[in-house]
């Protein structure tokens, strides 16, 4: 069996051929552009990423079957009837829609947790398919006419690309829109965010049909980070990964219940055809690549094989501290308010050190997610990560110390590819060999958490 595995990212979309066995080739990436035409937004052009899916498909060449996977939260409206974007992608990580959370009734908060599992964060996509209603004409317009379509652009994707006006329930999960309890659209939420339900896409398990593009079948479709969890082999409550991309992703697999109330979100983390949904628990860190492309932007560092070794102590030890919150916090912390912040400079600190703490800072922000992971369900013995940063030995042992847990690298590195082609029904057990593992040791101190802690603290709210 021949599998296309399209990853669209916030940055770039990727196709990888994996082939039964696990043998697999890069078939073709493109980035696309980054809008951000006011502070805190963050879009996409809905053509642009729909044209690169099909030039990267295309280098593929002939196959059996293909599988995509999505950005998650990020979402736009489009005409039912001619299939043209009404608006921009609003991205996950946009944030204008924050005024209009802190809105909502104080009761919301809580309430949507219990429905969806979901606080009211501008990262979901409720907030943000509302606000395409209220603010773009077009979109008003097409509601009124009876032709407006909302949905993740997976839900765009394969309307335009197949004629299936489809999302997969993990993907649905992360739009604050679903009832977690019957896995269908929420009317409540509907109706809190101001969404037209009927306007919503069919939720369909992941590996339903969703159609054909030139006669091939689209198998599956899910969220990146969902695909990634398959593809790190997490199948056991417990067995957790994290990919380091534009931001950083805890998933653990929880089992087949949705799993308690914790400082994480409860989510979907695949529905197969006949089986129940698996559950997982996520947390996010907002800035991970996306802090190190600001820091090469501002010079700290021009390549990423700078960023494999350092000499001498870490720079948190010697009180240099970096919070990357460009973007906010994410969980447990949910504080668009909070900005980034760099502490601790003296007259001997360089651009080395400063960029050695950006590195410690992505990494203190992953431990806190590991502890509340922990909190839910016994981890597993190792977490396994992938993405850019994982391929930094200094940032893979440092994590592994703060966390006080074994931290593995998988040798296949394009997890999300691999996981979509395992769900499409590719044999990928050539492409697992052994991972490389970092073991901890004592070089980060109880002190040093104690002193990101309350760098976190002063870097919270400070947009207020």
């Amino acid at each position: 069996m021949r599998v296309a595995a399209i990853d669209q990212g916030t940055t770039s979309t990727r196709c990888l051929v994996v082939e039964d066995g696990g043998a697999w080739t890069v078939a073709g990436t493109r980035r696309h552009a980054q809008h951000h035409p006011a502070p805190g937004w963050v879009e996409h052009d809905p053509e642009e990423l729909l044209r690169n899916i099909e030039a990267v498909l295309e280098g593929a060449g002939p196959v059996d079957a293909i599988g995509i996977s999505n950005q998650g939260e990020s979402c736009l409206a489009w005409d039912a009837e001619t299939g043209k974007a009404l608006s921009p992608v609003i991205v996950w990580q946009d944030a204008r829609t924050a005024d209009d959370l802190a809105a909502l009734p104080p009761a919301a908060g809580e309430r949507s947790k219990s429905v969806c599992g979901l606080p009211l964060d501008p990262y979901f996509s409720a907030s943000k398919l509302a606000w395409l209603v209220k603010n773009i004409p077009a979109v008003s317009t097409a509601l009124q006419a009876g032709r407006l379509r909302l949905g993740t652009t997976d839900a765009f994707f394969l309307d335009r690309l197949c004629g299936t006006f489809r999302t997969d329930l993990a993907t649905a999960s992360r739009t604050g829109l679903i009832d977690l309890a019957t896995g269908s659209w929420s009317e409540e939420m509907c109706d809190l965010h101001g969404v037209p339900r009927h306007c919503l896409p069919d939720i369909a398990a992941v590996n339903e049909t969703f159609g054909t593009i030139g006669g091939t079948p689209v198998k599956v479709s899910i969220v990146d980070q969902q695909a990634a969890l398959y593809g790190h082999d997490c199948r056991k409550p417990g067995d957790c990964k994290i990919t380091f991309g534009t931001g950083a992703f805890l998933l653990s697999v929880t089992g087949d219940r949705r799993p308690p109330a914790s400082d994480l979100l409860p989510t979907i983390a695949w529905h197969r055809k006949g089986e129940a949904p698996t559950f997982a628990v996520e947390g996010g860190v907002y800035d991970a690549g996306s802090a190190l492309e600001w820091a090469r932007n501002i010079g700290l560092f021009s390549a990423m094989e700078e960023l494999g070794s350092f000499e001498g102590p870490s720079a948190l030890s010697r009180g240099i501290v970096f919070v990357p919150a460009l973007s906010g916090l994410a969980a447990p912390y949910w504080d668009r308010q909070a900005a980034p912040l760099f502490i601790g400079m003296d007259h001997a600190t360089d651009r080395r050190d400063m960029v050695r703490a950006v590195l410690e800072g992505i990494a203190m922000l992953t431990v806190g997610l590991i502890e509340a992971a922990a909190q839910v369900v016994p981890l597993g013995e190792s977490i396994s990560i992938d993405g850019g940063l994982s391929q930094s030995s200094y940032f893979a042992q440092f994590l592994a110390s703060a966390s006080r847990r074994s931290i593995t690298v998988p040798p296949m590195h394009e997890l999300t590819a691999l996981g979509l082609a395992e769900l499409c029904g590719v044999d990928v057990s050539g492409a697992r060999k052994a991972a490389q593992t970092f073991t901890p040791d004592a070089s980060v101190s109880t002190a040093e958490h104690a002193r990101f802690a309350r760098a976190i603290e002063r870097a919270r709210a400070w947009r207020q």
